[in-house]
């Protein structure tokens, strides 16, 4: 590929508006249709599918990520990102007219397949036209983007939903879409030699079905199926059957999907596996830490999504702190820094007490959220700058994916940890408190409303249950980030990029 040419033509100014337009459409998305579920379901029935509108669109994302990579790597980012992004804006429309919830899981997988272009393509862009000292910079406002979009996301959606339609949630996707194709068209040249491209097909094949498997099996492990019920353990032996392929494959394929030798680079194996840790704490803090504030605290869930709040702000100021320091300390000291800060918050976490008072928590959580703009904007440069032009793509493709991993197999392993916690509690503790016979179970402590109803020893018993249970997956985040920190001491050290051949 003729880069340096490529690069004289591009604008990388407009290219960056477009590539942050389309980061934004990526990240919104979780938190606008999630705004957006209860009218769909009022709308088109279906509540016992409900999970899946969001299942598989994690789903059909997490699996593509690595395909698109590659294919970048062959092709070039523009085609492969043009035709992720339509994709992704042909998904959202097809969304926004379903007439049945069947329909609607259908798109959303469409959606999802387009949009595992969208991220690891954005940031293997700006590895291409940015050198080094720059990436921090823009990578920090990309970064932000998601902290943004954490913000005004649920409001969006409840605007929309409110006054105009659930089905304007997936329209809104159009215009900005289109616009940030348009400008991309324009500003991003590249020159790509025609030369003939070997697709690992059977790679991408057997990948897909292994980790396709791998993630239906943890999704749905422990609710719908028992962990130990033949559908997960033949789900998790196929798994592993076809990955012993996969590898297999990609150890002879002359163009592997997913070349192997990116494993043994320090800075991406080690930054891959920094972030897959961190991710299993980012969507645990997400997802447990409402379960605190509404179950042990009693508090709504309005009160609990604005102390959530504070997270979105912190992360995107860490974000951009990270673009203007990293520069400076080099990649290793500002992910150590992050991740430092990561183990502060966590400890402060796994030592809340029902007694900690409202605004300490919230300090936690805005602590956290720094900690976090520091290491993915520090990991993502990292693995940007670790190999050359021709794996970039590739490289960038894996640590998206083993983020995504990191949050799947992080939920399931802490959801096995909360049940197995209160189940031990409530067979210790409860002697004397008739659960079943005042027909209440702990589910019923979300609802201010209803948990007044019951008495007050109950109550009480039902909060004790939750905050111990959660106090243990608390204190598995401490150690799930002392690990990371471990891990990321590691990484090499130097102020400057590694060598890029292929630049």
């Amino acid at each position: 590929m003729k880069t340096h040419e490529a690069q004289r033509a591009t604008d990388p100014r407009n290219v960056t508006l477009a590539l942050l337009i389309a980061t934004f459409l990526s990240a919104i998305d979780g938190t606008i249709v999630s705004t957006a579920m209860p009218r769909i379901v009022s709308d088109l029935g279906g509540i016992q599918l409900i999970s899946w509108v969001v299942s598989v669109y994690l789903l059909t994302t997490t699996v593509s990520t690595p395909i698109y990579g590659k294919l970048a790597d062959l092709f070039g980012r523009k085609p492969v990102f043009f035709v992720g992004a339509i994709v992704f804006l042909a998904g959202s429309m097809l969304s926004g007219l379903s007439q049945t919830m069947g329909q609607l899981i259908g798109f959303r997988a469409l959606q999802g397949l387009g949009a595992g272009a969208l991220l690891p393509i954005t940031y293997t862009i700006v590895g291409d036209i940015y050198p080094f000292e720059q990436r921090a910079r823009v990578q920090g406002w990309i970064s932000g983007v998601w902290g943004v979009a954490g913000l005004v996301g649920p409001l969006v959606g409840g605007l929309l939903v409110d006054h105009a339609s659930w089905r304007w949630v997936f329209y809104l996707n159009l215009p900005f879409g289109v616009a940030a194709l348009l400008v991309l068209a324009a500003s991003l040249h590249e020159e790509i030699a025609k030369t003939r491209r070997q697709i690992d097909y059977w790679g991408a094949l057997t990948f897909t079905i292994s980790m396709s498997c791998l993630l239906y099996a943890l999704t749905q492990g422990g609710t719908t199926y028992p962990w130990s019920s033949p559908v997960i353990l033949g789900l998790f032996g196929v798994t592993a059957a076809l990955l012993a392929v996969f590898l297999g494959i990609e150890a002879r394929s002359p163009e592997p999907m997913m070349p192997l030798r990116l494993f043994t680079l320090p800075t991406i194996s080690l930054s891959n596996l920094s972030s897959a840790l961190v991710s299993a704490v980012v969507v645990a803090l997400s997802f447990y830490l409402p379960l605190w504030i509404q179950g042990v605290h009693g508090r709504g869930a309005t009160y609990s999504g604005l102390a959530l709040a504070p997270m979105s702000v912190t992360w995107s100021l860490g974000s951009i702190a990270a673009g203007q320091v990293l520069p400076r300390i080099g990649i290793r000291s500002t992910a150590l820094l992050g991740v430092a800060i990561t183990v502060l918050g966590s400890a402060g976490v796994a030592l809340l007490a029902v007694s900690t008072p409202a605004w300490l928590l919230i300090a936690l959580i805005a602590v956290l959220g720094a900690g976090f703009g520091l290491i993915f904007t520090s990991f993502t440069v990292a693995v940007q700058s670790g190999v050359g032009r021709d794996l970039r793509g590739a490289a960038l493709a894996s640590n998206t994916f083993v983020r995504a991993l990191g949050q799947t197999i992080g939920i399931a392993a802490f959801g096995t940890v909360l049940n197995t916690g209160i189940a031990r509690y409530l067979a210790e503790h409860s002697a004397g408190v008739n659960l079943s016979g005042l027909g209440a179970d702990l589910n019923e402590i979300f609802n201010p409303e209803r948990a007044q109803s019951f008495p007050a020893a109950l109550v009480a018993s039902l909060r004790d249950a939750l905050a111990s249970s959660l106090h243990e997956v608390f204190v598995a985040l401490l150690v799930i980030s002392a690990v990371a920190l471990v891990v990321t001491v590691w990484l090499p050290r130097g102020k400057g990029a590694p060598a890029e051949a292929g630049d």
